[in-house]
C-alpha cells in the first residue's frame, strides 16, 4: 500500500512541470483573449518598428530599471515574447536583466553597502551562500541562477556582498539566465500567437505553444537539479 502511494506521488511530482505549464499558456491566452491585448501588441509592435534597435534598448533600459528597484519583471520578460519575438526577445530581457543586476551587485559593494549589509544580517541562508562562493566561486552563481531558491532582485545587492569577482558574477550570471529566460519569452511568444492567429495559423501555433510547454518543463527540471546541487554545496 505504502509502495503504491509513493508511485502516485511520484508520477504526480514529475507530471507537475507539465501541468505548470498547460496552466500558465492558457492563463495567458485567456487574459490575452479578454483584454484587447491584440490591438495593443500590434500597436506597440509598429512603433517599436519603426524606433528599431533604439526601441530594444529602451526595452532593456526599463527592464534594469525595474531589476535595480526591486520590482519583478516576469511581465516584461513576458511581454518581451509578445512584442519581439523569441529571438530579439530573448536577447533584449538577457540584456536588460543582465544590466540590472550587474549594476545592483556593484552598488551592494559601494553605495548601498551598508544598507544591504542590514538587509542580509543575520540571514543563515544568505551565510551558507557566502561560505560556498567563497569555495566554489562562479560555480554557486551559475546555479543560484538556474535554481530561484532567492528572489532575483534580492540576491543581485546580496551577491555584491560576497567574494566573487565582477567578471565571474556577470558571466556565471548572464550564461545561469539564458534557460530560464528562453522559456518565460517562448511562454510570452507562444501565448500572443494563440491570441491573435487565424484559421490557417493554428497548426504553427500549436506547435508554439507545445515548444513553449516543453521549454518551461526542462527549465523546471533543470532548477531541480541544480537546486539539488546547491543544497550539496551547503546552502
Amino acid at each position: 500500500m505504502e509502495e503504491a502511494s509513493n508511485r502516485s506521488q511520484s508520477v504526480l511530482a514529475r507530471a507537475k512541470p507539465l501541468l505548470i505549464g498547460v496552466v500558465a499558456i492558457a492563463g495567458l491566452v485567456l487574459l490575452f483573449r479578454t483584454l484587447p491585448v491584440g490591438d495593443w501588441l500590434a500597436s506597440f509592435q509598429d512603433y517599436v518598428r519603426d524606433l528599431g534597435p533604439v526601441g530594444w534598448a529602451l526595452y532593456a533600459g526599463m527592464y534594469a530599471v525595474c531589476v535595480v528597484l526591486f520590482v519583478p519583471a516576469s511581465v516584461l520578460t513576458l511581454g518581451a515574447g509578445a512584442i519581439y519575438g523569441l529571438t530579439i526577445g530573448v536577447g533584449v530581457v538577457l540584456v536588460g536583466a543582465s544590466v540590472g543586476a550587474t549594476l545592483a551587485f556593484l552598488l551592494a559593494r559601494t553605495l548601498a553597502r551598508s544598507r544591504v549589509e542590514k538587509m542580509t544580517e543575520g540571514n543563515a541562508r544568505f551565510g551558507a551562500l557566502d561560505r560556498a562562493i567563497a569555495k566554489e566561486g562562479a560555480k554557486i552563481v551559475f546555479l543560484v541562477r538556474l535554481a530561484p531558491v532567492f528572489p532575483f532582485t534580492y540576491i543581485n545587492y546580496a551577491f555584491g556582498l560576497t567574494g566573487i569577482g565582477t567578471p565571474g558574477y556577470v558571466v556565471a550570471t548572464v550564461v545561469g539566465m539564458i534557460p530560464g529566460t528562453f522559456a518565460y519569452v517562448y511562454l510570452g511568444t507562444a501565448a500572443a500567437g494563440a491570441a491573435t492567429a487565424g484559421g490557417a495559423d493554428q497548426a504553427q501555433t500549436l506547435v508554439q505553444i507545445l515548444g513553449a510547454i516543453a521549454a518551461l518543463v526542462v527549465t523546471i527540471f533543470v532548477a531541480r537539479l541544480a537546486t539539488r546541487a546547491i543544497r550539496e554545496a551547503g546552502v
